[in-house]
C-alpha cells in the first residue's frame, strides 16, 4: 500500500495500537478516521491530534455497523483504506459464572465486527486496501485468554482467505500481527513488561515500505514463521503448569 494521501478508517483507533497507527499516518500524510466506543477517549485523541475525525460507534452492535459504514462512505468517498483494530481481550475461566456472556461480548467485537465491515466497506469503490491487526497468539495461544486467542486464530485464518478472495477487485489485504505490547489491553499494568507500542510502529512501517503483507515483531515473527514442535514449545512456555 500507499503510506500517504489515503483516507483511513481505524477502528478503536483511539487507545493501544490503533492510536500508535493513528499517530503515524497522520504524521506521513494521511487523513485519519477513528472511531470507538468511548466518547471520552475519542475526545482526548482528538485534542492531541487536530485534524483527526472521530466517529462514536459501538461494533458490538451490527445497526451500528451499518450506520457507521454509511455514514463514512457519505461523509468521506475518498476512504480507501480500512483498519480492524478494534478488539478486546479477557482473562477468563469456563468455570466462571459470567464465561458464556463475556466469550459472547468478545467474539462479537473480535469476530463477528470485522467479518461485518468487510463484507459493508469492499463494496465502496474506492477501498484498495484492508489491513486486519490479529496476534502472536493466533499462532499459540495463552490458556488464560482461552476466547480472545481463538477469535484471534480464527481472523488469522479469514485474512488469509480474504486476500485471495479480493484480489481480483484489486483491494490488497494485509495481516497486522503484534505480539504482547505495553498497553491497557486485557486490564491495566498486565503487560506493563511488554516493549512499547512505538517501536512496533516503527517496524510495521518498515514492512509496509517493504511491501510486506504480514507485518510482524518479535515474538509474532517467531510464531508466524515457527514449525509444529516450536508452536509447541511456545505453548508450553506461555502456559506452565500451575
Amino acid at each position: 500500500m500507499k503510506l500517504s494521501g489515503n483516507t483511513i478508517l481505524i477502528t478503536g483507533g483511539a487507545s493501544g495500537i490503533g492510536l500508535g497507527l493513528t499517530e503515524r499516518f497522520l504524521q506521513e500524510g494521511n487523513t485519519v478516521i477513528i472511531c470507538g466506543r468511548r466518547e471520552d477517549v475519542l475526545k482526548e485523541a482528538s485534542a492531541r491530534f487536530p485534524g483527526l475525525l472521530t466517529y462514536t460507534c459501538d461494533l458490538s452492535l451490527a445497526a451500528e455497523r451499518e450506520t457507521l459504514y454509511k455514514k463514512i462512505t457519505s461523509d468521506h468517498p475518498a476512504l480507501n483504506v480500512l483498519i480492524n483494530n478494534a478488539g478486546i481481550q479477557q482473562w477468563m475461566h469456563p468455570a466462571d459464572a459470567d464465561f458464556f456472556t463475556r466469550a459472547k461480548t468478545e467474539m462479537a467485537i473480535n469476530m463477528e465486527a470485522p467479518v461485518h465491515l468487510v463484507s459493508l466497506f469492499q463494496q465502496h469503490e474506492n477501498l484498495d486496501t484492508i489491513i486486519n491487526v490479529t496476534s502472536g497468539l493466533s499462532f499459540a495461544p495463552l490458556a488464560k485468554t482461552p476466547v480472545y486467542s481463538a477469535t484471534k486464530a480464527f481472523f488469522h485464518s479469514l485474512t488469509l482467505s480474504l486476500r485471495y478472495l479480493l484480489k481480483p477487485k484489486n483491494i490488497e489485504v494485509i495481516e497486522c500481527i503484534p505480539p504482547a505490547l505495553n498497553t491497557d489491553l486485557g486490564g491495566k499494568g498486565l503487560h506493563d513488561y511488554a516493549p512499547p507500542v512505538s517501536a512496533f510502529v516503527d517496524a510495521v512501517f518498515e514492512q509496509l515500505k517493504a511491501g510486506k503483507q504480514e507485518l510482524t515483531f518479535g515474538f509474532s515473527e517467531a510464531m508466524l514463521h515457527a514449525g509444529p514442535e516450536e508452536l509447541k514449545q511456545a505453548f508450553a512456555r506461555m502456559n506452565p503448569p500451575d
